[in-house]
């Protein structure tokens, strides 16, 4: 799990290596005011004071739940200089936070250990995860039961006006902050009144949250905090001796409670597995371990379920986007916007992972809030679609849905508009067919409307994104994964072995570009043929004739659709194909794309055409993510593996070696003779003329090929040198071609000349 700086944050408890593979129950322990991290019980426990780290301890708390993971939440809670309630309880989102991006796709049950302050910003997150809309719902509904250690619910002594100041010096001493203590008197009443909402919650019939709460039986001595231990026991006197925080305070009403012998700094710091306090606590946790199961029954039962139609199970090996998640999730809850029927699209490049996101979000609302039915539409073909909404009708039991003359979709759109329906959230998945959307089928004719209602789109074209939810604002781009979230993908089927080479795996995520789609078929690759990610690498860059085959091959996914190939290279191919039908000039200029170096492509280089033609083709491939385009500038960048993979259906279609003859040709027209005075143009034009030569096969029309390959030789050695190997190889290219059409006299005194420079350059050496 995450950590923050100086070790805040929630952090897995030592030993890692003994957690359980196999856990069926997290544990997660809250710190309090002034109370001592783990790290502070090691070193006392290793200097031999005697206490022991019951978290991390292999006798203790692990040995007594075996099956479950241990966590700590340590929240920086010795300091608060100007610290006002408000800013200890805004750690009830961090740490919300930090629960959710740990566990990310995990449905294992929760217990909190909460100590002191802790408690209250455990119940204060408690708050906020049951509030309408929240991101946070399912750590609730996980929660199966909570022990508080001392937790100060009413301060100090209810009956003195909750005496915060007694509470915080006899924890802090001459540390105690006297703006907390002042803005905790002043707002008792606000706290207490969030201490009231968090029991209603716990009581509530859809929670129904098992709580246990201990209290201090012995008092503290006041003086510790300020004098050194001798002189703290020398003028201790019963006056200076408190009960910090009371069993009125401590326990919440109608909850099992129960006295520890200890302090209060004590109360979670034991002397060993047999220490009598220690058998009290722990025997707390087991029993609400033991009744987990029992909890979440009751919870489960106790819900009103929404209907439920999503064709994919869900995916255990999702991982990362945690941001894209949580900024989703609560753009598409139907309770987001109480007078509209929202509408959010997903876009991005295919394969990036957009139906995997799309499908996440759509388990996390099911278990957030159960009662909202979800709605799952492939947009792929019409028959797809209308296949989806007869089977909403079915479980819906819409009148007349299974009548032969039935229009199904107009039933469908008509159900969902009525409010009786409830919250719905219908997820439209691939709309990425303009002319099945908008054209003679019309499909966004039949999206429903209701202001209990939520649809979300996923696309590959940010044209019809926009179209479809008419606001920028409404539309979530989709990126390759982060480096730290790709590695994480790559060895979810991997043998150890396989990716213990950093380098390599660096490399070919890197070759990958952090592409969900690309990772998950080279993963599946590896593991059916047990090769390492080196092995895939050299393969990848052995010849792009292997490349395209890697990319093209299948591989079983349950959580893609079965009648579509996953490769990736026939995924795009189905973005090529859209193009084609829609935009002629910018599949010409994908094709021309192609054969170019994919950094830094000057707009001058492509064919000529009208002003508004350009703009909206170069849109088009914009809009499917094929190129970028750096702040308004005249240049662009393509994916490489977009190019090997559009290289390879020119092969199919039997155009390669027609728009090989256009490429160069343009680039022989375009490219400037070589001058001082165009430096500057030449040296952009060079490395993409370069590129289109290596990937030239024999065309008809080889002038442009000499032309190019002259200006080539003339510029190496202008910028390289005579003698430069790389000046020789373009001398000896430029004579093989000129041998091919024949030319055999300048051929021969061209190899003559590479052939003396050879010598020469062997002899120098």
């Amino acid at each position: 799990m995450t950590t923050t700086e100086a070790c805040r944050g929630l952090r897995r408890i030592v030993p890692v290596d003994d957690a359980p593979d196999d856990a069926t129950i997290d544990i997660i322990a809250i710190h309090g005011l002034g109370t001592e991290s783990p790290r502070t019980w090691e070193f006392k426990k290793r200097n031999g004071d005697g206490v022991v780290n019951w978290l991390s301890d292999a006798d203790m708390l692990p040995a007594a739940l075996p099956k479950a993971r241990i966590y700590t939440y340590d929240w920086n809670a010795n300091y608060f200089a100007n610290a006002p309630v408000q800013t200890l309880l805004g750690h009830a989102d961090t740490l919300l936070g930090l629960i959710a991006e740990g566990r990310g796709s995990q449905t294992r049950p929760i217990i909190f250990v909460a100590s002191c302050f802790g408690g209250l910003i455990l119940a204060e997150a408690i708050i906020r995860a049951a509030q309408e809309g929240s991101a946070y719902k399912h750590i609730l509904l996980s929660t199966v039961g909570i022990v508080f250690l001392a937790t100060p619910f009413q301060g100090s002594d209810a009956a003195k006006q909750a005496r915060w100041q007694v509470l915080v010096k006899g924890i802090m001493g001459e540390q105690a902050s006297d703006q907390l203590i002042k803005d905790l008197e002043q707002s008792h009443d606000f706290v207490h009144q969030r201490v009231q909402k968090f029991a209603e919650i716990a009581n509530a019939k859809a929670v129904q949250l098992p709580l246990s709460c201990f209290f201090e039986t012995r008092k503290t001595e006041m003086l510790r905090g300020i004098l050194s231990p001798g002189w703290a026991e020398r003028l201790s006197r019963s006056s200076t001796r408190k009960i910090l925080v009371t069993e009125s305070s401590a326990c919440l009403h109608g909850f099992p409670r129960q006295g520890l012998d200890a302090t209060h700094s004590g109360m979670n710091k034991f002397q060993g597995p047999e220490c009598p306090n220690f058998k009290l606590v722990k025997d707390a946790v087991r029993k609400l371990a033991g009744d987990a199961s029992i909890v979440l029954k009751l919870r489960k039962n106790s819900t009103v379920k929404g209907h439920w139609i999503v064709r994919f199970g869900r995916n255990k090996e999702f991982v990362g986007r945690e941001s894209i998640l949580e900024d989703l999730f609560k753009r598409v809850l139907p309770s987001g916007d109480e007078d509209d029927c929202q509408r959010t699209a997903i876009e991005g490049l295919g394969g990036v992972g957009k139906t995997q996101i799309a499908l996440e979000t759509a388990y996390r609302i099911r278990d957030v809030q159960p009662e909202c039915s979800v709605f799952w539409v492939p947009a792929v073909d019409a028959t797809a679609f209308e296949n989806a909404y007869r089977a909403i009708g079915q479980q819906l039991k819409v009148p007349g849905i299974d009548e032969e003359k039935a229009n199904i979709k107009a039933l469908i759109k008509s159900a969902l508009g009525r409010e009786s329906m409830g919250n719905w959230l219908l997820i439209i998945d691939n709309a990425d067919d303009e002319k099945l959307l908008f054209g003679d089928t019309a499909l966004t004719d039949y999206l429903p409307f209701s202001r209990k209602g939520s649809i979300l789109f996923t696309t590959r074209n940010h044209k019809l994104g926009l179209r479809l939810v008419e606001s920028e604002n409404h539309i979530i781009a989709v990126e390759e994964m982060s480096k730290d979230e790709a590695l994480k993908l790559l060895g979810k089927n991997l043998k150890v072995s396989q990716i213990s080479d950093t380098r390599s795996n660096n490399a070919l995520l890197e070759f990958l570009t952090n592409l969900p789609l690309a990772i998950r078929q080279a993963s599946a690759y590896m593991a059916k043929e047990q090769i390492s990610t080196a092995r895939y690498l050299k393969l990848c860059n052995s010849s792009d004739e292997d490349m395209v085959k890697l990319l093209s091959s299948h591989f079983d996914d349950r959580h893609r659709y079965k009648n579509i190939q996953n490769a990736v290279a026939t995924t795009w191919l189905i973005s090529f194909q859209q193009i084609s039908d829609h935009d002629a000039l910018a599949a010409d200029y994908l094709r021309f794309l192609c054969f170019l170096a994919g950094k830094d492509i000057p707009h001058s280089l492509l064919p000529p055409a009208g002003t508004l033609e350009t703009v909206e083709a170069i849109g088009t491939l914009k809009a499917y993510a094929f190129i970028s385009q750096q702040n308004e500038s005249d240049s662009y960048d393509i994916h490489r593996l977009v190019q090997i993979s559009m290289l390879s259906w020119l092969d199919g279609k039997g155009e390669r070696q027609e728009w090989t003859a256009k490429v160069l040709e343009r680039l022989n027209d375009i490219f400037p003779w070589p001058k001082h005075e165009n430096r500057e143009e030449w040296i952009r034009y060079l490395p993409h003329t370069q590129h289109a030569l290596q990937l030239r096969k024999r065309i008809d029309n080889e002038e442009a090929i000499i032309g190019l390959l002259s200006k080539a030789l003339q510029l190496r050695e202008k910028v390289l040198g005579k003698e430069h190997p790389n000046t020789l190889t373009s001398m000896h290219n430029l004579a093989f071609v000129l041998r091919s059409q024949g030319k055999y006299e300048e051929a021969e005194q061209m190899h003559r000349q590479v052939l003396q420079l050879r010598e020469k350059v062997s002899e120098i050496r």
